[in-house]
């Protein structure tokens, strides 16, 4: 007996939305090609290093030993995160290709779902740094305000524009969301170029409006309490737990939107700064963090949701020599290796310098 399969359509789901604004990737596609267009018939340095953004936290804070506990509520919730990545992929006489991308992963009805932006390659110049970044900013932000007033550093634009990405990923869910959890990798502190302070606001004002709360994980944090790092010195407890933090006061212009914990959510050696939206209530936070120890798995305390966006935006190596392929063939540029002077003056003791 042959059993005939009945067809029937995709399931929906509420992420993402058909009316979302696409203006930013619509942006971001035009920019690609047009920066691209710029390094026709040129020569390319390859280079695979991960573009790094400096960590300038230094702030000494006090840390309440006794432990928040938790216990897992498995009231159905949906669980988003957002995540992004950018990588250089080489350097040209004027500038530099990178490449930037994007994951948004959801955890419904017990299944992961995601929806990946990019990879957009982009050459960025001295020349048109500023243009770029202006353009994708408006696009975002929709606003004619100009950025003159921030220093806009060659090296440190494939991160920016990877970060305009992700505010506008972040965006989307608030405002596609209900009733959920949206995570986002590192924490609640606005005020800064990147991350203005109206901006964050209006971000978390979008998902308290749905009844969604926002949770920050910081994979590193140089917050210390008496002198060691709040993830290290914890109190011998039974997890799943928090600690309270006292006594975090940023300098003006940067704020904080959040309340920091110190979350040890599973046994085993690690622990996060856990950042929450600091407007909604003490008992809603608590919820919300046990909503997520019933809803996703979670694996040295960190959410598989947020891993997953991480895993999913971050680029492969065979990714990153197939983005070397298509540039230099699509746009004729001629691979040449420029010499290493460190190896070139000191042989064998020479071992270059990664931030000259």
């Amino acid at each position: 007996m042959i059993q005939q399969h009945t067809i029937t359509t995709t399931q929906k789901y509420n992420f993402p939305h058909p009316t979302t604004d696409t203006m930013l990737p619509q942006r971001l596609i035009q920019l690609s090609l047009h920066t691209l267009k710029t390094v026709q018939n040129n020569t390319i340095q390859l280079n695979q290093q991960t573009i790094q953004q400096p960590n300038t936290e230094t702030h000494t804070i006090q840390l309440n030993p006794k432990p928040i506990t938790l216990k897992p509520n498995r009231t159905q919730t949906t669980i988003a995160a957002v995540d992004t990545s950018n990588i250089k992929i080489g350097e040209t006489p004027t500038g530099i290709i990178a490449a930037v991308r994007g994951a948004a992963v959801w955890k419904q009805n017990k299944h992961y779902h995601y929806t990946r932006l990019g990879p957009f390659l982009f050459h960025i110049t001295e020349e048109n740094k500023r243009q770029l970044y202006q353009t994708l900013a408006n696009a975002y932000l929709n606003t004619n305000n100009t950025i003159h007033a921030y220093p806009l550093n060659l090296t440190q634009m494939p991160n920016r524009i990877a970060n305009l990405l992700e505010k506008w990923l972040q965006t989307t869910l608030t405002k596609t969301l209900t009733n959920s959890l949206i995570l986002l990798d590192g924490s609640l502190t606005a005020g800064t170029p990147d991350t203005p302070t109206q901006l964050m606001k209006e971000t978390l004002d979008n998902a308290r409006k749905r009844n969604n709360t926002v949770l920050a994980f910081s994979k590193m944090t140089n917050l210390r309490a008496n002198g060691y790092l709040i993830t290290d010195a914890l109190p011998p407890h039974t997890p799943p737990y928090m600690l309270e933090t006292y006594g975090l006061k940023p300098k003006p212009p940067t704020v904080l939107l959040g309340e920091v914990y110190v979350a040890k959510l599973t046994n085993g050696n690690y622990a996060f700064r856990l950042d929450i939206d600091k407007e909604i209530a003490y008992e809603q936070k608590i919820e919300a963090v046990q909503k997520l120890l019933g809803n996703d798995h979670l694996q040295q305390s960190y959410p598989e949701t947020l891993r997953l966006a991480h895993i999913l935006c971050t680029f492969t190596a065979n990714e990153v020599i197939a983005m070397q392929h298509f540039t230099t063939r699509h746009y004729n540029l001629k691979i040449v290796n420029r010499p290493d002077m460190h190896r070139l003056l000191f042989g064998p003791y020479g071992k270059g310098d990664l931030n000259a």
